[in-house]
């Protein structure tokens, strides 16, 4: 520092000697020294980046861990470079301007205020650093890690707002923070969502509602696909057509979602559709009609079973079979209910070790719903999708084979067909 400031003052002795005004060569030593100290200050800067970045580099392909490589990807060498030159600039400058009092206060602040903002930027780039070793980390992969970063450099902010405001007024921080504490209303105001956001945050990791991977459906903003990204004031969920929604994360605990992640943990994913049978294709089934279902195969023993049970009793209670009503007897819509049960048992691609039933549903204006319930044991869409498909193509075709109907709305040929038939019939029977 002693060689920079007997340079300063030769020029300075050097000017004078030419004659030059002694106010204007103080000025253009100022100048010179000024744009010396600001050359120096680059190349020192940038020589200092190129060694401290590619020594690191080389450091970190040396290392197994990947944590050195997302310092790298965070350009914590590169920020850690700026500290060399800027700390030669902060022991220059009272040497330079040690005839200008106002300039070096000026100056000096300045640089201050550049320091503090160059340690948030090497503690925002260590902590995403740390963010992203994580994510690689099976126990923290599906955790809202955006969510408390952006916090954590919110804070770094805070902090270093409060630093630059007292170096900028020249109080100390505590009256600095009082200042601010003042204006809490307007930080309010304007932080609403970032505060919104982090209480949303702070609940949703608690208990565990969200993860990123999770598939959420929320039908009010147009949500159904898995999240991909939780921060905090946004979670980002990708859909299943690609498009990319974006929720508010304290949506979650104010509005109703419904998260799927239940049934991805689970051993299968649910089936329950229901087919639509027509009331009046139900009957009661006689001699002829047991010998023909008796030819289907999943319930031959079934059908003989049962109706041994069924001519036990009528016969201890004298039940004339010759009218159907009278005491017990079986139904096609009761058979087809044993078919579909053992159907769904024979079928390899449900999870045997989960619920499966066939169940009547209250009658309707649409006819009686026999609701099957059943579980998938591939829980993935596509499979999912066609495993369904091959369960209830079975069940609709099988359903003529039992004398039974699906209930449909008439169409426009059925109503023409209608209309052709009700020509021919005679005028008493229209």
């Amino acid at each position: 520092m002693g060689y920079l400031e007997w340079l300063s003052k030769w020029f300075y002795n050097y000017l004078l000697e030419k004659n030059v005004d002694d106010q204007l060569a103080s000025n253009i030593n100022l100048l010179v020294s000024i744009v010396v100290i600001t050359i120096i200050v680059l190349l020192l800067d940038w020589f200092s980046r190129k060694v401290i970045v590619n020594a690191f580099k080389a450091f970190s392909n040396k290392t197994k861990t990947s944590f050195d490589d997302f310092l790298v990807e965070s350009n914590f060498p590169k920020y850690v470079g700026h500290l060399l030159p800027f700390a030669l600039v902060i022991n220059t400058i009272p040497y330079i301007f040690s005839d200008d009092p106002d300039w070096k206060t000026i100056l000096l602040k300045i640089t201050d205020i550049y320091i503090i903002v160059l340690v948030v930027w090497i503690c925002r780039s260590l902590v995403k650093t740390i963010k992203e070793f994580l994510k690689t980390k099976e126990a923290f992969a599906d955790k809202p890690l955006d969510s408390f970063v952006q916090i954590i450099i919110i804070i770094f902010w805070c902090v270093a707002s409060l630093f630059i405001f007292s170096e900028l007024t020249n109080k100390d921080l505590l009256t600095s923070l009082g200042t601010f504490g003042a204006a809490s209303a307007v930080i309010l105001l304007i932080f609403k969502d970032t505060i919104l956001g982090f209480v949303a945050s702070i609940q949703v990791s608690v208990n565990d509602m969200v993860r990123v991977g999770d598939w959420i459906t929320q039908q009010k903003y147009g949500a159904d696909g898995d999240v991909i990204e939780i921060n905090l004031t946004t979670v980002k969920v990708r859909n299943f057509d690609n498009t990319i929604t974006t929720i508010p994360t304290y949506s979650l605990i104010s509005d109703s979602f419904q998260n799927w992640r239940g049934m991805q943990d689970s051993g299968g994913r649910r089936i329950k559709r229901a087919i639509y049978l027509k009331s009046n294709s139900i009957k009661f089934l006689n001699t002829e009609d047991l010998a023909r279902f008796s030819k289907i195969q999943d319930v031959k023993e079934y059908i003989y079973h049962r109706q041994k049970d069924i001519d036990t009793f009528n016969d201890a209670k004298g039940y004339d079979k010759t009218y159907l009503v009278n005491g017990r007897g079986q139904t096609n819509m009761g058979l087809f209910r044993k078919y579909c049960d053992e159907y769904l048992k024979n079928h390899p691609a449900l999870n045997k070790e989960m619920l499966m039933m066939t169940r009547q549903l209250p009658p309707t204006p649409q006819g009686i719903p026999l609701e099957i319930y059943a579980f998938s044991s591939d829980k993935r869409w596509v499979n999912y999708e066609r495993i369904m498909a091959d369960v209830f193509e079975h069940l609709i075709a099988a359903v003529a084979y039992f004398d039974l109907e699906i209930f449909e709305y008439p169409s426009g040929e059925h109503l023409i067909n209608t209309e052709n038939t009700n020509h021919f019939l005679p005028p008493s029977d229209l």
